[in-house]
């Protein structure tokens, strides 16, 4: 009779199981990853309802959250999560989720529809400076993160080395020269698109087969989850070979210089009215779809920080309009995704006469843009609504991955809710264009949860970030939150968002444009809300990395000062004053290191931990590790992009940072007992504004400065 009651009770489930649609099934598989054991205290029903909307309410003892698919309902989860439980799931995996003991109820049902129906994520630069050396494991937890925060339009441009490699097989190049032409694999995103060729190759195999693989499962995952991963199409790059192993002449234009990298590391751009254009896209998308599937939705960019071949509006018309049909003629339903990058980083060249070419060569509504960095400038108010063209209103906010606490939470909602005005029949969604993570994930936390009608304003969001970061409602943990938005993160994020200690040794200014130091507000601010926020009790994950970052953040807004205190004694003779200030602010290099080794986040070892985990053997573990070490640092082949990427680790600051800064006060200290003048370095290597004559240890200086760098970036061997 037991056996009997057993096998009705399985068959019963297994029933009830099987009528389960896979939307909830994709729901429920996310809540077991990000709580455990009490993912059982919800449960999950796929609505009907036409737009994306997703409701909580309580079900006898279990948490109800329905949604009209998986995306909406993962967004209902985490607005239970935040809210009700006070709990945040981080994009890292590193970070744990922290639940309650009781899960609390929903005392009243909450509805909420979304207010646009894109929400887009990601940059291709991110899979240079955050993305590159992650596995499975962190995808996942970044692929929840997106599905938590509403994200159903991820770029998802992993793996296509592999693809390309299958389609320049089929024109005749050879397997090292298809290696030997992409870059390594920091550098991927500025190979995808088009502004160098060949850095630190030839490409392993092993990476593009591990990468081919991984894509499968990110694109396995982001589909199951309600997302429509954007795949890359082609926009004209090709190899320079192309025109030695095909037969007939084909209408190939260099690419102009891009950021000081050599000629030899140049792209070669095929202009769209070619008509082997049409014959790559082809085979591209055919390739691509094999493998990875497709949602119908293809980045390209043609100009990305590059000159087209003419600027004569006629001309720019016809490049764009043969994109568009190469891939509509593979793809009747494509619909094309396009940064709208080129548009600020060329602002002068790119006049009204031309983005109107550009734009409307393509038919009405086959168009996507994303206003790529719409808290500085908003392009469709500058290009009337990007002429008809849909447009996705996104947040840049972090260049480089660099480490810098900024984003402005009101001025963000701001302007969010004037596109929401006046965006138009065009305005589709809201999206982050972040180049990397950085230290900011709340802002766009907070930028995602606009896409939904939640009812909620922004000084009430405020309260929750802190609430969800410590586990409870506590009124000086939520002062502390509001002074940072109220004061601290008040500016536009800078291109180049850097601390003195992380730039390039100089007695004054800046050495390169890659750091600057203006903060946009008073540190004080900084510091007065530290002193609030070191008066709070917590022992959540998160708020110990909030006690980390804003320790890390006051000490180096203080550094600039005690470098031009050295420069003030340098001026005036006094030596000891020089000598106080550099100890000063070498011990405030020690300092930031002993804040940094308290967090993952902050993490040298992690990072070339990961980038080693990538190479088969020795010699591609030492590979990986080098262009993983060189992308933070010099990160090419001048000194234009020298320290773009620069951060607060643990590991940069004390062996690479520090020892330049090092070498750099002794160095002038060295020529003032000498009597010897020091000139103050620029950024131009070996050009200094006087002579060696003039001052014979700058430009010594300024030649060991660059022989410790290069030797830096060489593997160490010391992580496996």
């Amino acid at each position: 009779m037991k056996t009997a009651k057993l096998f009705s009770l399985l068959v019963v489930t297994a029933v009830v199981l099987s009528c389960r649609t896979a939307d909830e099934r994709a729901a429920e598989a996310l809540a077991r990853r990000v709580m455990g054991d009490k993912a059982r205290s919800v449960v999950f029903e796929q609505a009907d309802w036409q737009e994306d909307t997703y409701e909580l309410s309580q079900k006898g003892g279990k948490v109800l959250i329905r949604g009209n698919n998986a995306n909406s309902m993962a967004v209902g989860l985490n607005r239970y999560l935040q809210q009700y439980c006070l709990t945040n799931v981080s994009w890292y995996d590193f970070n744990p989720v922290e639940l309650p003991e009781v899960m609390p109820e929903v005392p009243e049902k909450v509805l909420v529809e979304a207010r646009v129906p894109a929400r887009f994520f990601l940059n291709y630069c991110t899979f240079g400076y955050t993305l590159p050396w992650w596995g499975w494991k962190q995808w996942e937890r970044f692929i929840d993160w997106m599905a938590l925060n509403g994200v159903n339009m991820p770029l998802a441009i992993t793996g296509q080395e592999a693809v390309w490699q299958k389609v320049w097989r089929k024109y005749g190049m050879t397997d090292e020269q298809i290696r030997a032409y992409f870059t390594g694999p920091a550098h991927l995103p500025w190979h995808r698109m088009s502004n160098i060729d060949r850095w630190q190759g030839p490409l392993p195999q092993s990476w593009i087969d591990g990468q081919a693989k991984l894509q499968k499962r990110i694109l396995q995952r982001e589909r199951m989850l309600g997302m429509k991963p954007v795949l890359p199409a082609f926009s004209g790059h090709v190899p320079a070979e192309l025109q030695d192993v095909v037969k007939d002449s084909i209408n190939i234009t260099p690419v102009r210089r891009w950021a000081g990298f050599d000629e030899k590391y140049h792209c070669s751009f095929l202009v769209p009215s070619d008509p082997l254009f049409a014959r790559i896209q082809k085979d591209y998308l055919k390739e691509q779809t094999k493998m990875y599937g497709t949602d119908h939705l293809y980045g390209a960019d043609l100009f990305n920080e590059v000159p087209p071949p003419s600027w004569e509006p006629e001309e720019l018309a016809k490049m764009s309009a043969g994109v568009f049909e190469s891939m509509t003629a593979v793809d009747p339903d494509a619909l094309w995704v396009h940064m709208g990058w080129l548009f600020i980083n060329a602002r002068k060249n790119w006049t009204p006469e031309r983005i109107n070419a550009y734009l409307t060569a393509v038919p009405k509504g086959r168009m996507i843009l994303l206003d790529y960095e719409g808290d500085y400038v908003e392009i469709w108010r500058r290009t009337e609504r990007f002429h008809g063209q849909n447009f996705i209103w996104c947040y840049l906010g972090n260049f480089g991955g660099m480490t810098e606490i900024e984003g402005d939470y009101y001025h963000n909602a701001r302007l969010i809710a004037g596109t929401m005005e006046e965006g138009g029949p065009g305005f589709i969604g809201l999206g982050a264009t972040l180049e990397g993570f950085g230290v900011n994930e709340p802002v766009y936390e907070a930028l995602l949860a606009q896409a939904w009608d939640t009812g909620i304003g922004t000084s009430e969001y405020i309260d929750n970030i802190a609430d969800r970061h410590i586990g409870r409602v506590d009124s000086t943990f939520r002062t502390y939150w509001h002074m940072l938005a109220d004061s601290v993160c008040v500016t536009h994020t800078s291109t180049a968002s850097s601390s003195i200690i992380c730039a390039h040794p100089n007695l004054s200014g800046v050495w390169n444009g890659t750091t600057y130091f203006i903060r946009g507000y008073d540190i004080s601010h900084m510091d007065r809300a530290l002193s609030v926020l070191e008066t709070v009790e917590g022992k959540t994950d998160y708020f110990e990395f909030d006690l980390a970052n804003a320790r890390r953040q006051s000490i180096r807004n203080r550094a600039l000062a005690v470098r031009d205190r050295f420069t003030a004694a340098y001026n005036a003779g006094d030596r000891d004053g020089m000598v106080a200030a550099r100890d000063e602010f070498l011990q405030m290099c020690d300092d930031l290191t002993a804040v940094l080794k308290t967090r993952d986040e902050f993490s040298l070892d992690l990072w070339i931990k990961d980038a080693r985990a990538w190479g088969k053997d020795p010699a591609e573990k030492d590979y990986m590790e080098m262009n993983a070490r060189t992308i933070i640092s010099i990160w090419g082949d001048s000194p234009v992009l020298n320290d773009y990427a620069n951060r607060d680790f643990d590991g940069l600051v004390e062996t690479f940072y520090k020892e330049r800064w090092s070498m750099f006060f002794d160095a002038v200290i060295a020529a003032y007992d000498a009597g010897e003048p020091f000139i103050n370095l620029n950024h131009r290597h070996r050009n200094l504004s006087g002579t060696p004559e003039d001052s014979p240890r700058a430009f010594i200086l300024d030649q060991d400065i660059h022989d410790f760098e290069q030797a830096w970036i060489q593997p160490h061997g010391t992580t496996l």
